[in-house]
Parts: structure tokens; sequence; C-alpha cells
């Protein structure tokens, strides 16, 4: 799944090309692409056509479209394949087109969603008061929000009896890392995944915390990680954080650090890419 800085890319291109824009026409093309509304896709285009987009905001890997003047959203989910593309209205439809947003200018272009694998979707949804669509309310700030609290994060990392990597990508302490991120940015710190929170002394989880902001902006520096033709920005472009990999996706090739061939170990149904030397397992207890 896209994380935070793939997300981040498709705000931006969004802010850039949508926001400010009303909504002439909405066509749902397949259902299950709007079944998180639960009023269904004739309402949910009813409810959208009129109304002006605001400025796209994201929280983590989480993004949504405010609409102007209203206690209302659009949230996106991006699943395993979902993609937000900005076309010409003349350009061919994809393969796997399941909403079209048309707008009333004649800027001659529309917002597409595309998804092979229709895991995603769009959703309208109230606001909290924060401005959040109301079925993320819970989610963590992101460690590039102006506003996360280190303190507050050091705490409950600490408190937590979990292992360092589930607490990276516990939505719920912090958002928007995934498995990629996750393994690039522990390589850095030179942990273990399996590493107990409650082990982390206050500078070594500060340590950790500015390797997953380094390694975040470093790949929106370069439009995020694309391994397939899944993740593309606004504009069909993939990004190039691939290429800059440290850990992620390197099984047998060399550390960069030390040479020691990188392992890859089965992890709650995914996989963990690390150095046996410069990220040593804890200790088992006798």
């Amino acid at each position: 799944m896209p994380e935070l800085p793939e997300v981040e890319v498709v705000r931006r291109g969004l802010e850039r090309w949508v926001a400010g824009r009303t909504v002439e026409a909405v066509e749902v093309l397949h259902p299950r692409a709007v079944r998180r509304h639960p009023a269904g896709a004739a309402d949910f285009a009813a409810r959208l056509t009129g109304e002006t987009i605001g400025v796209p905001q994201r929280r983590g890997k989480y993004l949504w479209l405010p609409l102007e003047g209203r206690d209302l959203s659009v949230l996106g989910h991006l699943g395993m394949s979902g993609q937000l593309l900005v076309q010409p209205e003349e350009a061919a439809d994809e393969k796997h087109l399941r909403i079209r947003v048309r707008f009333e200018d004649a800027a001659g272009t529309e917002l597409r969603f595309v998804d092979q694998r229709t895991f995603g979707g769009l959703s309208l949804h109230e606001n909290t008061p924060d401005g959040l669509p109301d079925v993320i309310a819970h989610i963590a700030r992101d460690p590039l929000d102006p506003l996360f609290d280190e303190a507050a994060y050091h705490a409950a990392l600490r408190a937590k009896r979990t292992t360092v990597k589930r607490a990276l990508l516990d939505q719920s302490l912090i958002s928007g890392v995934g498995n990629i991120y996750a393994d690039e940015a522990l390589w850095r710190a030179r942990l273990h995944y399996e590493r107990a929170t409650a082990t982390l002394t206050r500078p070594r989880s500060a340590e950790l915390l500015g390797h997953v902001r380094d390694v975040m902006n470093a790949a929106l520096d370069v439009g995020g990680t694309s391994f397939d033709s899944l993740y593309v920005n606004v504009n069909g472009e993939s990004g190039y954080f691939d290429r800059s990999l440290d850990a992620y996706g390197r099984e047998d090739e060399p550390c960069r650090r030390c040479g020691t061939p990188m392992r890859r170990r089965p992890w709650m149904n995914r996989s963990s890419y690390f150095c046996p030397r410069c990220q040593r397992p804890p200790r088992v207890a006798s």
C-alpha cells in the first residue's frame, strides 16, 4: 500500500489541479468503488455534484478532499492499487476506471479514480471539529505534522508492551509509517525490528524518529517509492525512491554499511529486511 510520502505526492498534485474547482457531474462506474458510502452510488454522485473542492488534506496515509463551506469531505481509500488521476477530458478511459468527476470550468481536465483490484474507493463523511472525516478521527498525527507531539509519542512508545516495528506501524501511536519506511528507518538507526519498545531510551527513540522523518523527506523529494505501475502520482508518473532503498527488498545484497548480506524474515504476513550485523536481534531470556 502507498505510505505517507506517496500519499503526500498525490495530495500535492490534487492541490494544484483540483482545489477550488466546482463539480459538474459524477459518474460511478463500479459500485465497489463507493461501498464505504452506505447510501450508494447515486447518493454519492448527487451529493457531490455542485460542491466546490477545498484544499486536499492528509493525515498519515489518509487523504481527503474537504468541500468548501460544508462540514463534509470526500475520503480517498487508495487501498492496494487505487489511483487518483487528473486526466484530459478527451483521454481514453483507463481499463480499471471506477469513478469520474467532471468540473464546471473550462480547464479541460477531470478527476478519475482508477483501481485495478477494487480494494479502494471514495466516500463522503461528516467532519470532526478538527476538520477530519469522522471515520479517521482516531488516527494519530504523522511525524511530518508540525503539531506532532514528540514527548507524548516517546512516553507512549515506552509504555507500550510491544516491539519497535509494530509500534512504528501502529496508526494510533504514529501515522503514515508503513512496512517499507519502517525497515528503512530501523536500518538507519541500527535497530532490530523485534527490539522491545520498553528498552528504548528517550535519546534512542528520538534518533529513530529523526530517521523516520529523514527517510520520508528523501522519498518525497523523488516522488515516493514505486515497485510497479500501481503507485503513480496524479499525472500517472512513478516515484523513484526504490532506487535509494537501503534495506527493503535487498535480500542477499551487501549491507551498504558493513557488507554483510541483508536478510529477509516473514513478519505479520509481510517481510522484514535487515542487516544481521548492524541490527542484531535482541537477546532471548534464558
